[in-house]
């Protein structure tokens, strides 16, 4: 009974306040917080709270006479709530926040999803600071998202904090290593060795004035005689985490793409594209100066790196100077580069690939690619979009007006916006440059035939580690295979250099080389970084540059063959003429000894096996090359040969199992179990 009283006492004061700013309803979700006592908000640390969210999920509006009925609550529980951001925080008594969800003991997070966004326990309150369309932040991350690169979901509501009306609102993912947001591997502090040492990372080039100083780089601009730097931070690992080799390993990589971009190396085997995922940052050049964003280069820049994989560029963030409005100048126009602007150019690296004719190429063929009709930067769709949003959010303008008066030139920012972009994009078809570089690519006949994504446990081994992707060279010539990698995020594997697959040949990429040969007596080509979602996954195969050679997004449920889903057999593709990227093409497999190639075979012997040094290696033929391999996939030494007999002395290496690989004369692979004691 008392709990029903306080309830119905905290409900009472609370509209005595909101309804003083004839607040009771909105078409927009409403996020009622109370803080613990009524405390103000800290920038940090964060405080607890309590946080109500009303929400009719079937689009009727919202009432704050709802505020303690179930079934509109999606959300009623614990919160952390600090104030968070730089400019935006001082710009208006109007704040942004960052909140975490916690458990009822105030201490575990509580992963929950929250307006119909991927469950997580991180969430920032978007205050709209320097925005009057109120819409930049969450139209640029909605074309982000659209042109294939993650950026925070969002969703619009109104605000009401320990009793007073706060206004219009986004609530918005914080940027986060989870599965569901910047999806690379986690790390912790005993991952300082390779592989584990490669990744995940998330670093951000911002100011180091609340933060720690992780490094920084030199740009092209000057203050009188000085250079000015860019700043870096450590999102993740953070800077109380991180430990001395992963710091080490990350700012080498930024070191490395610094020295390949200021050569306009363009080598698949030493040039930008062996650093650096190429599509993810054309992505970010094209969002960064379709919008002519002045803050991005320099501030608010993130930049992500998965386990053994290319660095990349994005999330995007903070978009609220951009899209022709800067509240310190003029500097976001319609006719600049923001990279070369004279002011928060970033480092040098944005330029110097700009200025590299490939690249440049690609940036420019991806422009036309996205602003083509009904494609996601076309400015009919995006114009369309904006009414849609403008529409929205209008009834909540008006009384954020009337509690901030900051939004009272609404109606203008976003006329002003449209025919800003329509500038914007009639200047950019001008200066871009030209695509004839990059147009015609010639892309090899990779097919992705097989598919093992749940397999079943066998014998104590967990179905995980039994896991396979197989290839197929459905062409006539032998495929070099040197940068093809897989491109989104979820499963890492590059083909190392030199690599080649013969004609119609497969092979097969494993999670688990050691499980994968005990389990099926199959010798896996490689062995690729992380594991492959039991649910649905997209597998982009590409050449060196992101050129999309085979695509397949496979799923768990119909129309794909739902036998696949850990019952025993492995997707496999019906034809390899047939269209792989439709379900209806693909059937169950479960005999694996039918794959082309990579069975331990007749081509090749050794002895003695098990050896504790010298062995001897008799080939079917004369072959090119062979290779020692671990059963992670490091090539451990390589010679080149021309002979059929030979022998490899294995004395330098620990006790245990490795893979001998010989490239023969015809293109073929043979390959051999090897114990050293």
């Amino acid at each position: 009974m008392r709990k029903v009283f306080v309830s119905i006492l905290t409900f009472f004061l609370l509209s005595i306040n909101v309804l003083a700013q004839n607040f009771t309803d909105s078409n927009l979700p409403i996020v009622v917080i109370e803080t613990d006592g009524g405390a103000s908000i800290p920038e940090e640390p964060k405080i607890l709270a309590t946080m109500k969210i009303i929400w009719h999920q079937d689009g009727s509006r919202n009432y704050m006479t709802d505020i303690d009925n179930p079934d509109f609550l999606n959300y009623d529980g614990r919160i952390g709530i600090e104030r968070r951001g730089y400019s935006s925080q001082m710009v208006s008594d109007k704040k942004p926040y960052g909140l975490t969800t916690l458990q009822d003991d105030d201490v575990t997070n509580n992963n929950v999803s929250i307006l119909g966004m991927p469950e997580e326990n991180d969430w920032v309150l978007n205050s709209l600071a320097y925005d009057q369309t109120g819409m930049r932040d969450v139209l640029a991350y909605e074309l982000s998202n659209n042109i294939g690169q993650y950026a925070s979901r969002s969703q619009y509501c109104e605000v009401v904090l320990n009793g007073n009306y706060r206004g219009l609102y986004v609530f918005m993912e914080k940027i986060k290593a989870d599965k569901n947001r910047v999806n690379i591997e986690k790390m912790d502090e005993t991952c300082n060795q390779p592989p584990e040492v490669t990744g995940g990372y998330i670093v951000q080039a911002n100011r180091a004035d609340n933060d720690p100083l992780a490094w920084r780089m030199e740009t092209y601009l000057y203050n009188w005689w000085w250079p000015v730097y860019t700043e870096f931070l450590h999102h993740y690992p953070k800077h109380e985490n991180i430990t001395n080799a992963q710091a080490d390993y990350i700012h080498n990589v930024f070191l490395d793409l610094e020295a390949v971009a200021h050569s306009y190396n363009t080598s698949i085997t030493t040039g930008i594209s062996s650093v650096i995922d190429i599509p993810s940052f054309v992505d970010f050049m094209m969002m960064a100066e379709f919008t002519s964003n002045v803050d991005v280069y320099h501030l608010s820049t993130f930049f992500h790196k998965d386990r053994n994989g290319k660095l990349r560029a994005g999330p995007i963030w903070d978009y609220n100077l951009a899209f022709g409005y800067d509240a310190f100048g003029n500097r976001s126009g319609y006719d600049v580069w923001q990279f070369s602007n004279q002011d928060n150019t970033g480092p040098r690296f944005w330029k110097d690939l700009f200025d590299t004719d490939l690249f440049r190429c690609y940036f420019a063929k991806r422009w036309f690619e996205l602003s083509d009709k009904g494609m996601p930067l076309d400015y009919d769709l995006i114009s369309d979009r904006i009414d849609e949003i403008d529409t929205l959010i209008n009834e909540a303008i008006v009384r954020d007006n009337q509690r901030w008066n900051q939004m009272q030139q609404h109606a203008q920012y976003v006329n002003d916006m449209k025919t800003w972009l329509q500038q914007r994009i009639d200047w950019l078809n001008q200066n871009i440059g030209s695509t004839s570089g990059c147009d015609e690519v010639d892309l090899p006949p990779l097919v992705i035939s097989k598919i093992h994504y749940h397999p079943m446990d066998w014998w104590g081994i967990d179905g995980d580690r039994l896991e396979f992707i197989e290839i197929t060279n459905h062409g006539s010539a032998e495929v070099d295979l040197t940068g093809v990698y897989f491109r989104e995020l979820g499963v890492t594997y590059r083909f190392p250099d030199g690599a080649s697959i013969a004609p119609y040949q497969a092979l097969l990429l494993c999670s688990d080389s050691s499980a994968f040969i005990e389990r099926y007596n199959l010798v896996p080509f490689g062995q690729y970084t992380r594991k492959l979602s039991n649910k649905s996954e997209n597998l982009v195969l590409v050449d060196a540059w992101g050129n999309i050679i085979d695509e397949v997004h496979y799923s768990d449920s119909d129309p794909w063959p739902e036998e696949a889903d850990g019952d025993g057999p492995y997707l496999q593709l019906k034809d390899l003429n047939l269209d792989n990227s439709l379900a209806e093409n693909w059937t169950i497999g479960d005999d694996l000894t039918k794959t082309s190639e990579f069975a331990e075979n007749q081509n090749i012997a050794i002895y003695p096996n098990p050896s504790s040094g010298k062995i001897h290696i008799t080939l079917s033929e004369n072959a090119m090359r062979c290779q020692v391999i671990d059963l992670v996939g490091n090539v451990l030494f390589e010679t080149a040969v021309s002979t059929s007999h030979f022998d490899l002395d294995l004395s330098g290496l620990p006790s245990g199992m490795y893979l001998v690989k010989a490239q023969l004369g015809d293109g073929r692979m043979a390959f051999r179990k090897v114990v050293k004691r």
